[in-house]
C-alpha cells in the first residue's frame, strides 16, 4: 500500500523497535535458552541473538539492568527487526485512502439494529451519536468489526452460528511513563513470561511506544474490570448479552478455569504498589513518581460451547460466518491486527468462495506468500522480510545473520548491584 502511494510516509504508523524477551530464575533461564535453541535456525527468526551476560543484555536494553542484583541469573533473546506499529493512525490513514477511492465512512455513528430481509440484503439502522439523526444501510453482505461490541451485535443479526457463545469484559490497564530522561534508557519491547494462571494476553512486557510523534514507556497489562464490552460502551453490555443459549457454557467455562478467576480477582484488587513491584523486576531503579496509570482498552473474553465440556474459553480468535456467507465478525480477546492479514484472507475464502479463485492473482500480488509456508524457504523468507524492511524503512535483514549465543560475566560494584553506565 505504500508502494501504490494508498499510504503516506511509513514512520507515520510505524517505527522500527528491537524485540525481546527477558527472564530471570534457573528454570526461566534454561526455558529461554531451549525455546531459543529450537528457534534459531528457522528463517523467520533470522538474526535473533541470545544471551545471559548482563553486560550484553544492558547494551541492548539499559533500563533491565541497572539496580539489579548481579546474583540473579538472567536471560534475553533479542531480535532488531522488530517494530512499533500504531494501529490507531495506521486505521486512520486506512479509513482515509478508501474515503478518498469513494467509500462512505460514517464516525461518531453506531449500529443500533441489522436485519436480513427475505430477499438476502441486509438492513442496518444507524444513529448519530451527535445529534441523534438516524438512517438506513442496506447491504449485500455486512462485516462486524466492533472489538468487544462485535458479540452483541452479532446476537442482534439473529443468525445460530453465533448461538452458544460468550462475552466477559476485562479492562487492560498500563504503567506510563512520559519522561524524557527515563524513555531514553530503553528502546525495545520486553517481553517476560505470563503468571500461573494468567490468560496468553496477559503476558508483562515493557514497551517502547511512539503515541502521537512523542516516545513513551509503557509497562503491563494489568487487569481491572468492568461490566461494559467498549471503554464508551453500557455498564449493562455484559448482562444484555446473556441469553439461554450460552449461560451454560459461560458457567462450565468459569467452573473449569478457577485459576483465570484467581488471576482476575487478584488484579483488580491490586494496590499500586504491587503494580510497581511487577515493574521493578523489569526496572529495577524506576522511581514511582514517574509513572501513572491509564486505561488502554477494553476486551471482550470469548467463551463458546463445547461438546465434551460444556463450555470452554476460545483464547484466540473467532472468526463467525453466517451460512449463506452474508455475514461475518470477529470474536476474541484480541482480534487484533497482528492477526488481521490472515483472518481476513480465511475470511475472503469463506464468504466468497464462489469468488475467491478469480481474485487470486490480485490477492497474491498483495501477498506474495498466500497459501506457501515462509519458513519452510529460506530465500523466499529473507526476499520477503528484506523488500518490507526496505519499503517501511525498517531494520536491514542480514541473510549472513548468524546465532549468537554469550556466555555468562559477571559484573559488580561494590554494594554487589551491576553497574550500568546510561
Amino acid at each position: 500500500l505504500v508502494e501504490e502511494g494508498f499510504l503516506p510516509e511509513p514512520e507515520q504508523f510505524i517505527v522500527p523497535t528491537p524485540h525481546m524477551s527477558f527472564v530471570w530464575g534457573d528454570d526461566n533461564v534454561d526455558y529461554l535458552r531451549r525455546r531459543y535453541e529450537a528457534l534459531k535456525d528457522e528463517p523467520l527468526f533470522l538474526g535473533m541473538r541470545f544471551s545471559t551476560d548482563p553486560k550484553q543484555i544492558a547494551e541492548w536494553a539499559p533500563a533491565l539492568m541497572v539496580g539489579r542484583d548481579k546474583d540473579q541469573r538472567v536471560a534475553a533473546t533479542y531480535s532488531s527487526a522488530g517494530t512499533d506499529v500504531n494501529f490507531g493512525a495506521l486505521t486512520k490513514l486506512l479509513l482515509q485512502g478508501i474515503n478518498q477511492r469513494g467509500a462512505q465512512v460514517y464516525l461518531d455513528t453506531s449500529v443500533r439494529s441489522l436485519k436480513r430481509g427475505k430477499d438476502g440484503i441486509w438492513t442496518i439502522k444507524l444513529r448519530n451519536e451527535i445529534g441523534n439523526a438516524t438512517r438506513e444501510v442496506r447491504a449485500k453482505f455486512v462485516f462486524v468489526g466492533a472489538g468487544g461490541g462485535a458479540l452483541s451485535l452479532l446476537q442482534k443479526s439473529g443468525i445460530k452460528e453465533a448461538h452458544g457463545f460468550g462475552g466477559f469484559p476485562i479492562t487492560g490497564q498500563f504503567l506510563r511513563c512520559d519522561n524524557p530522561e527515563v524513555v531514553a534508557r530503553h528502546d525495545a519491547k520486553v517481553y517476560g513470561k505470563a503468571s500461573v494462571g494468567a490468560p496468553p494476553m496477559s503476558v508483562p512486557h515493557l514497551d517502547t511506544r511512539v503515541v502521537d510523534g512523542k516516545p513513551a514507556l509503557l509497562f503491563g497489562p494489568f487487569a481491572g474490570w468492568n461490566s461494559k464490552f467498549l471503554k464508551t460502551g453500557s455498564y449493562f453490555d455484559l448482562f444484555a448479552s446473556l441469553r439461554v443459549h450460552n449461560l451454560y457454557p459461560m458457567i462450565r467455562a468459569g467452573l473449569a478455569n478457577f485459576d483465570l478467576v484467581g488471576y482476575l480477582l487478584g488484579e483488580i484488587f491490586s494496590t499500586r504498589e504491587k503494580q510497581l513491584d511487577a515493574l521493578r523486576q523489569f526496572y529495577p531503579d524506576l522511581d514511582p513518581d514517574d509513572w501513572y496509570l491509564i486505561d488502554a482498552g477494553q476486551r471482550v473474553q470469548v467463551m463458546k460451547k463445547d461438546a465434551e465440556k460444556g463450555g470452554v474459553l476460545q483464547f484466540g480468535t473467532e472468526l463467525v460466518t453466517g451460512a449463506d456467507g452474508s455475514i461475518a465478525g470477529l470474536l476474541g480477546a484480541s482480534p487484533g491486527a497482528s492477526t488481521a492479514v490472515p483472518i481476513m484472507l480465511q475470511l475472503l475464502e469463506k464468504c466468497f468462495s464462489d469468488r475467491v479463485d478469480s481474485w487470486r492473482d490480485e490477492l497474491t500480488k498483495l501477498v506474495p506468500s498466500w497459501g506457501t509456508s515462509l519458513n519452510d524457504d529460506f530465500d523466499a523468507a529473507v526476499a520477503s522480510m528484506t523488500h518490507t524492511a526496505d519499503v517501511l524503512a525498517l531494520a536491514p535483514v542480514d541473510p549472513d545473520a548468524k546465532p549468537d549465543d554469550v556466555s555468562v560475566v559477571e559484573s559488580a560494584d561494590a554494594d554487589g548491584e551491576f553497574e550500568v553506565e546510561v
